[in-house]
């Protein structure tokens, strides 16, 4: 058989392990920590028995970091049965930036605890405890586990496939059901922290019983570990949850509901700036604006699907299952609402492409358990558009659509945080998804070749049973300060509603046609952008789109009428500017403006206003020197018009 590891092979007769063969071409190291073979991540351990293409992997790989912290996982859930051993243990997988395990236990997992369990899962490193893989038949792996006392082991191998491979790792006398990969032993995982507990509902049910989440992440050495826990401070610092209530954008009131933000006044006045200029924007390229109702009857949804796909996620008014009596739904999307407006009246070729745009509050019924601040609520506004259009403008609305998210999440600072998936349905699940395979194939060898030529080969990772239920999509992706992963933009292409919603028209051959719809966003949830924008700049939130952009701070009383004076002058180029006349001294009025990240502020004392002029600060380089008025209007007001990202 022939191992090849890159450009070196190896040839052998009788079978091996990786690490064995890896070590005859004296590629392993202590470093390594799994590999890829064939296509699929093995431990070390791993029996090579035919020809193979084989990748090393280690911590600077995601393979290795997850086989790395899936092992962590299990040191802490020995650890737990060794303290513990009445508890019950359920799934334990490596996860971004660390790994989880959750358990079922009267034992309330309480800082303390988690202390007392990093020492024990510190003997066990230090034991240097082999992790030996071991499979049964399904019987005995359920016996085994009943003997063990572990119902939910018992019941996520009864619901495994009946041809699934059932496999076991063994640590010392702990053993856990696990489909792996994991580190050869335990003295690898040198440095590790358990972060917090929570509460989990097991499988994520609400209607199952309430498990504890107990959080950790680790690494291969101290240093590492210690620069990520410093990056988790300073992420709690830039959390929009937390620094978006202190700087008063938003907050939340329980008698109105988890995922149903107010927004304060600094807050709305941010989305609404960021919804104009949007709506501005798409008007600049050709959108007509729409304006659709908040709510409609069962039967639009039972159209579009939704009804039969996405019910559970939609707030319903009425009883769903009572045919007798209308039943309203508030809705989680547009496009069935939309569609309306193209079917008014009759359409031909000629009109085509409709671009329809509309700044959409919608209603998704989030688990309690995925809300998050801003990020993922209850009710949310997107500026939401659908495009209707021929099949030979497909390439070039697309490229438009795709355009358009650029300038528009480049113009907020955002573009280059960005990374690309292209979401595709999984053939295996014809139950979730509308349409044939042939259609899906279709659409989907069109949206790659759009990505190939627009994004480039390699530029995109493709998920699979990501897709929405009636076609694929682009999902625009970033993180938040937490490394949580979110959408921010979707663009997706759509060759079955219209024909659901009889939307027809006259192709140049005077035969009634359906036509192509792209479902897109240009800056997608503004409650979530808004979010992602306070955390990538700590709050302080370019001068363009600040809620309040210049600050006047008059010395004392008689410098009053002075500041209002330009106040004035300011808000007559629409700037937004206020001024503070409190009596208090100027250095408190300056470190006022500066914790409420003010972009510029203007002090004004008897020089400035004997001669004319302004004393301007800046939030990011301090004292600016003494300008005049006018110079320093436009100077503000060039920042504004070039959406200077730097101020």
């Amino acid at each position: 058989m022939k191992i090849k590891f890159g450009e070196l092979m190896l040839e052998k007769d009788a079978p091996l392990s990786v690490f064995e063969a890896a070590s005859e071409l004296e590629l392993a190291s202590r470093a390594t920590l799994c590999a890829v073979v064939n296509g699929e991540v093995k431990e070390m351990t791993y029996l090579l028995e035919g020809d193979a293409e084989v990748k090393l992997c280690t911590f600077e790989d995601e393979e290795g970091k997850k086989v790395f912290r899936h092992t962590a996982a299990h040191v802490l859930a020995q650890a737990v049965k060794k303290l513990y051993p009445q508890t019950k243990l359920t799934i334990g997988p490596a996860i971004d930036g660390g790994f989880y395990y959750d358990f079922d236990s009267d034992v309330s997992f309480t800082p303390e605890i988690l202390k007392s369990l990093e020492d024990e899962m510190k003997k066990i490193v230090r034991e240097n405890i082999k992790l030996e893989r071991f499979e049964l038949p399904r019987e005995e792996a359920i016996k085994l586990m009943q003997e063990k006392d572990e119902p939910y082991k018992v019941q996520l191998i009864e619901e495994l496939p009946e041809d699934a491979v059932i496999s076991f790792y063994k640590q010392g006398e702990f053993v856990d059901l696990c489909a792996g990969p994991h580190l050869f032993s335990t003295a690898a995982i040198k440095a590790f922290k358990l972060t917090q507990c929570t509460g989990a509902y097991w499988k994520g049910d609400q209607k199952n019983k309430m498990l504890q989440r107990v959080y950790g992440t680790a690494f291969p050495t101290k240093d590492e570990l210690k620069a990520h826990l410093e990056a988790i401070e300073e992420a709690k610092k830039r959390d929009h949850n937390k620094l978006g209530r202190d700087l008063e954008y938003f907050t939340t009131v329980d008698s109105i509901g988890q995922g149903l933000p107010i927004m304060l006044p600094k807050g709305a006045r941010t989305i609404q700036l960021l919804q104009r200029w949007v709506e501005d924007e798409e008007q600049r390229r050709g959108y007509l604006l729409t304006k659709t109702p908040l709510m409609a009857k069962r039967d639009l949804y039972r159209i579009s699907g939704h009804w039969d796909h996405y019910l559970d996620g939609m707030f319903i008014l009425g009883d769903p299952y009572d045919e007798t009596k209308e039943c309203f739904a508030l809705r989680p999307m547009t496009c069935p609402f939309q569609y309306q407006v193209y079917l008014n009246k009759k359409r031909s070729y000629r009109d085509l492409p409709m671009r329809l745009g509309e700044t959409s509050t919608l209603f998704r019924n989030e688990d309690s358990g995925e809300m998050h601040g801003l990020i993922r609520v209850r009710q949310f506004t997107i500026s939401e558009g659908h495009l209707v259009l021929r099949p030979d403008q497909l390439a070039e609305e697309f490229k438009g659509c795709l355009d358009l998210a650029k300038y528009c999440l480049s113009a907020v600072g955002l573009w280059e945080d960005c990374y690309f998936r292209f979401s595709q349905w999984d053939p295996a699940r014809t139950d979730k998804y509308e349409g044939t395979p042939e259609q899906w194939e279709e659409a989907q060898a069109i949206m790659g070749e759009l990505l190939d030529e627009y994004l480039g080969k390699g530029n995109y990772t493709i998920g699979i049973d990501e897709a929405a239920f009636y076609g694929p999509k682009l999902d625009i992706q970033m993180r938040n300060v937490h490394g949580k992963e979110d959408t921010l933009v979707t663009i997706q292409i759509d060759m079955l509603l219209a024909k659901k919603f009889g939307m027809e028209y006259t192709d140049s051959n005077d035969q009634r046609v359906n036509p192509y719809i792209i479902h897109r966003t240009s800056l997608g949830c503004y409650e979530r952008t808004l979010a992602l924008l306070i955390e990538k700049y700590a709050g302080a939130l370019p001068m363009w789109m600040a809620p309040e952009q210049i600050r006047i701070l008059p010395i004392g009383d008689e410098q009053a009428d002075y500041a209002n004076d330009i106040a004035q002058k300011a808000q007559a180029l629409g700037m937004r500017v206020t001024v503070d006349a409190r009596n208090e001294k100027i250095g408190y009025k300056i470190r006022a403006a500066q914790l409420e990240k003010i972009p510029y502020m203007l002090v004004i004392g008897e020089k400035e206003m004997a001669e004319g002029t302004v004393a301007p600060r800046s939030r990011k380089s301090g004292d600016m020197g003494a300008m005049s008025v006018t110079d320093f209007l436009a100077f503000a007001k060039e920042q504004i018009d070039t959406k200077n990202l730097e101020n």
